[in-house]
């Protein structure tokens, strides 16, 4: 039995292979054994992306393409991005509640209630610097911490 040089299908005694049509060469006969393995599948499914880049992407949609990539890829450098993409945008929720909170704590003292409109955006500036930051980090190639976020991540990746 002979496969496909190209794709690894069995071609039998074809001159060309049934599946992708590439010519077969000249066949021995019945007795042709030029058996050939189809191509190895990749070690891992972004073999293709340089470690840096795809550290750049688990950030690039908050915690989904952290979850992608923490999934997917087995490189420790895109783990530890893309499990930090994750707990910094989970980390960010709760604050925000709480900024929420205090907010309509404030808001009913007349003067002290503005600064509540002036800590929205200042913490939202924040968390936006922060994420370009850690964008530039990964893809600097540089492994990062965030206080406390990154830390934690490290723990659980290496149990």
């Amino acid at each position: 039995m002979a496969f496909c040089k190209a794709c690894g299908q069995d071609a039998g005694d074809a001159s060309f292979c049934p599946k992708c049509g590439a010519a077969q060469g000249a066949s021995l006969g019945g007795a042709q054994s030029a058996a050939v393995a189809a191509p190895a599948a990749a070690e891992y499914p972004t073999a293709g992306l340089e470690e840096n880049v795809a550290g750049l992407l688990c950030y690039l949609v908050g915690w989904i393409t952290g979850l992608i990539f923490l999934l997917i890829d087995k490189r420790p450098f895109v783990r530890f991005h893309g499990a930090q993409s994750i707990a910094f945008n989970i980390a960010i929720f709760p604050i925000s509640i709480a900024l929420w909170i205090v907010w309509l704590i404030i808001s009913h003292i007349p003067i002290v209630g503005l600064i509540g409109l002036i800590i929205f955006p200042i913490f939202w500036l924040a968390v936006f610097v922060a994420w370009i930051f850690v964008m530039y980090k990964a893809f600097s190639h540089e492994k990062f911490k965030l206080p406390i976020i990154g830390d934690m991540v490290e723990k659980m990746l290496n149990k």
